[in-house]
């Protein structure tokens, strides 16, 4: 849809210009279209429909094959008109829309019978559509046809013939190879645009031929050319000629050079300002060769046209950056343009004056600079500001003015862009003056005081660190980098803090004062510029926080006690924000919690119990979830149940005759028992057990429905007492899934090389998997650790960002107390299927082989593989399980 768009004068600021187009739809002019299908065409009409389908075309719009095939076949029916006006559109609308070769033969013949008309506007036309879409047979077919148009009296239909040559060499070069002499010939026409087209087409067809387009420039600089347009065209090529002549050590381009010296004289200003411009980017020109250009260049400094000064003084600029004594002259008239209303040719005057003023010169410039500044945007500023540097390193006796300017706009309004150019300036006049170092520190200590921008105080602060310790007296920075740490965001007081201890590290007469700010910084909000003090506090030997963890590491190492180190004693692991400690103690509650109940006080110590699963929905009448506990010998499965409902109260949850839970797959189940609460009441839980009983030490899974049953009694909301009759209800829960991860307790190592090779090769196990098809290894790698249950060690769970393999290193104690660890090799192909190598070691592995009365046979080890190829994940455990117990293995699979 087209869109509105603001009109750039001043004087009526705030008013809205809607183009005439403003909210039309591809689809209704589609419809609109339909008009040149009519019997009787109106011309005006079917101008209007297609001026709406071109503004749409060049707006973006994109018209699918079919509905551009209706288009041009519509459009094609409108040559039977004979408005002059409507025939124009027609020719616009075919070169712009998208056709088959096939399509084209459609208007082959009307475009070739226009060409041949009398109306010269229509054959003109017609020569352009023509050429833009025939191709390689057609075109050879109408070859005589476009000789003849390129020698044709009038201008228009030469002027079309030769651009369309220009076009068609691209596609068909030999064919328009051809066609030299014709346009030879029109190189001598009076019309300026026939002129300027055959020159322009002449050149493309002799550019690979470097002396015949020497000829060619040699015998055009005599005189022949008459048009502006053309005599341009030809000073360029004649630069072309003297650039190619420099790089092969030729001589013999003194003609050349005469020639742009006397375009210097021509009538046209055009003309003069293309020759000036070629003279100045020649190589090696010579000061005496550039004097007549600048002459000439000055004298446009003063044209009332703002194009010619603009154009001059832009010339003028990159002149300077080369010859600036050549352009010293110039001074004068490049002053009197600062005060331009055009701010683009004050800001080149500006920066051309730095690049070529004196030493004297430097402070009238920086006051007229000043009242200038605030009237650009900040792209010329940045200009401006490297115009600036460049002039100080020149003279560096004037870096205090030009330091004091930089600092006076660095705290002005300004964008992100142009304040890093200034401080960026800042930074550089500082290390390659000496005399401005104190100086410009100042200037950026007072900047960040103020500065709105992350990045560039973090910059300041670590710049300040390098050079602010090669000053006569840095204790003056101490209050200012200080002020960062207390007042700015995280990412700058996390810079400050480093200066600090630069600071602190390098003079000692500043330590005692640093080692105070740094231990402020212990108490900040922010890790990073906690750890950062505590760090640095360390290195410059003030009190560490982690004295006492290190000395306690240091006595442990020397004095080693004859009691074995206990790994589960050390806060390693963190699941949900709580540290392996306290997931100790949640085991040690559910401990207490169930051996209060007479059935499953004899189950014996537990060893791990699961987080709660969540069996029902978060908005439903009751919410239910399950926590899974395992022992040795049995399984509970305890249901937390809550009734959302204040109307209503449930009993007899659970009640004998009732199955909560039953097994609808399960390997070792033999028996369950029930544990139910009598009432249940509103936003009070519940709790119900189930107990399952399984071979001591197995690793039994299983899947369990559950159903619960129970008595439903309304609630009087005024007394808050249930009636005593109620009605029987069930409601379905979410099945509960026992799985190998459920045996698998999560135990980290601090070294898990140290520990994998204690263990030895005498009692590891490797196999491969194919894992099947994964949009990423790290949706593997994930899937993989979460159904083995494991602690990842070492941060082996992050994969890298289009990693192809990843190892994964992991560590558990299984049911039984056998320690394991697992090395997980992880690889990607282009097809997205992942392959796995597991590699298993357990310190359990060969006391368990000796308590069996026999070693896993080849038979047993096939059918292992057999088992877990193509299986789902959960499988893969089991392969841990009977590497590391194979006296159970006959009886799991007996269970399979």
């Amino acid at each position: 849809m087209a869109q509105p768009f603001l009109k750039k004068d001043d004087d009526r600021d705030g008013e809205e210009e809607y183009s005439l187009f403003f909210g039309i739809e591809k689809g209704a002019v589609l419809q609109e279209a339909r008009v040149f299908n009519d019997p009787q065409l109106d011309p005006r009409r079917c101008s209007e429909v297609i001026t709406k389908l071109l503004y749409l075309l060049n707006q973006g719009e994109t018209f699918t094959k079919v509905e551009a095939t209706e288009v041009f076949f519509s459009v094609t029916k409108l040559f039977r008109s004979t408005d002059s006006g409507l025939r124009r559109m027609v020719y616009l609308m075919i070169k712009e829309i998208s056709a088959s070769a096939d399509e084209v033969i459609i208007v082959t013949s009307s475009l070739m019978k226009d060409m041949n008309s009398n109306t010269d506007m229509h054959r003109a036309n017609a020569i352009r559509v023509l050429c833009r879409v025939t191709d390689g047979p057609l075109l050879t077919q109408i070859e005589r046809y476009l000789k003849r148009a390129i020698v044709d009296k009038n201008p228009f239909v030469a002027s079309a013939a030769l651009v369309s040559g220009v076009h068609l060499i691209q596609i068909n070069p030999e064919i328009v190879r051809r066609w030299s002499n014709e346009v030879q010939e029109t190189i001598q026409s009076r019309a300026a645009l026939v002129q300027f087209h055959a020159l322009a087409l002449l050149h493309q067809i002799r550019q690979n031929d470097r002396l015949a387009l020497s000829k060619l420039v040699t015998s055009l600089t005599r005189g022949t050319v008459r048009s502006p347009l053309a005599q341009c065209l030809l000073i360029r090529y004649a630069s072309q000629v003297i650039r190619e002549s420099t790089t092969d050590n030729q001589t013999g381009d003194r003609l050349f050079h005469d020639f742009l010296e006397s375009c210097l004289r021509h009538k046209s200003e055009m003309v003069i300002l293309e020759a000036a411009r070629a003279i100045t980017e020649l190589s090696g020109v010579t000061s005496r060769e550039l004097s007549p250009a600048v002459t000439v260049l000055q004298l446009l400094l003063s044209s009332s046209k703002p194009v010619l000064r603009f154009s001059a003084v832009r010339t003028l600029n990159k002149v300077a950056i080369t010859h600036p004594l050549a352009v010293t002259n110039c001074s004068i008239d490049m002053e009197s343009l600062i005060s331009d209303p055009n701010r683009s040719i004050a800001t080149l005057a500006i920066t051309t004056l730095l690049k070529i003023g004196n030493e004297a010169s430097v402070d009238r410039l920086m006051k007229q600079i000043t009242s200038f500044m605030s009237d650009i945007a900040d792209e010329f500023k940045i200009v401006v500001v490297e115009a600036i540097r460049s002039l100080c390193l020149k003279f560096p006796q004037k870096c205090r003015s030009l330091m004091n300017f930089l600092s006076s706009i660095l705290r002005e309004e300004g964008g992100f862009e142009y304040k890093k150019v200034i401080v960026d300036s800042i930074f550089i006049l500082i290390r390659d003056i000496p005399d401005a170092k104190e100086t410009g520190l100042f200037h950026l200590c007072e900047f960040i005081e103020d500065c709105e921008f992350t990045y560039l105080s973090t910059q300041i602060l670590h710049f300040l660190g390098n050079e602010g310790l090669k000053t006569p007296d840095p204790g003056k920075f101490i209050r200012h980098i200080n002020n960062r740490v207390i007042l700015e965001n995280a990412t700058v007081r996390a810079a400050a803090v480093s200066t600090l201890a630069k600071f602190g590290a390098m003079i000692d007469s500043l330590k005692p004062r640093i080692l105070v700010l740094l231990r402020r910084c212990l108490h900040d909000i922010d890790d990073e510029v906690r750890d950062r003090a505590t760090l640095y506090l360390g290195t410059l030997g003030g009190e560490e926080p982690t004295a006492k963890t290190d000395q306690d590491a240091k006595d442990f190492c020397l004095e080693p006690s004859e009691e074995p180190f206990d790994v589960a004693s050390v806060p390693k692991e963190v699941v949900g924000g709580k540290t392996a400690a306290g997931l100790a103690s949640a085991v040690d509650s559910y401990q207490t919690l169930l051996s209060a109940i007479p059935e499953f006080s004899l189950f014996g110590k537990l060893f791990k119990s699961s987080a709660a699963v969540e069996l029902t929905e978060p908005e439903t009448e009751y919410s239910v979830n399950a926590v899974k506990h395992v022992y040795d010998g049995h399984v509970v499965i305890q249901y937390n149940c809550t009734n959302t409902i204040p109307e209503q109260l449930l009993e007899n949850l659970g009640d004998p005759g009732y199955y909560i839970c039953r097994c609808i797959r399960s390997r070792g189940v033999l028996g369950s028992r029930v544990e139910a609460p009598p009432v249940l009441t509103v936003q009070f839980p519940g709790q119900t057990f189930v107990a399952f009983e399984k071979p001591a030490g197995a690793a039994t899974v299983g899947k369990f429905s559950n159903l619960m049953k129970f008595f439903v009694k309304e609630v009087d909301p005024s007394t808050g007492e249930a009636e005593e009759e109620g009605a029987e209800d069930e409601y379905q829960l979410e099945d509960v899934e026992v799985s190998a991860a459920d045996y698998m307790l999560k135990v980290g190592v601090s070294n898990f090389r140290n520990a994998w090779e204690s263990l030895g090769p005498d009692n590891e196990r490797v196999d491969e998997y194919g894992l099947g098809a994964r949009e990423t290894l790290a949706e593997a790698v994930a899937a993989v650790i979460s159904i083995l249950g494991m602690q990842p060690c070492e941060g082996t769970e992050v994969v890298p960002a289009n990693s192809r393999s990843h190892t994964s290193l992991l560590s558990g104690v299984f049911i039984g107390g056998a320690r394991v660890l697992v090395r997980l090799s992880f690889g990607i192909e282009g097809s997205k299927q992942v392959a796995m190598k597991l590699a298993v070691r357990s310190d359990d592995l060969r006391s368990a082989m000796r308590s069996t009365t026999s070693s896993p046979t080849a038979d047993s080890s096939s059918l292992v593989n057999s088992l877990l190829r193509g299986q789902p994940y959960y499988l893969i455990l089991l392969c841990i399980y009977i590497y590391t117990h194979t006296t159970t293995y006959t009886h799991m699979y007996r269970y399979m």
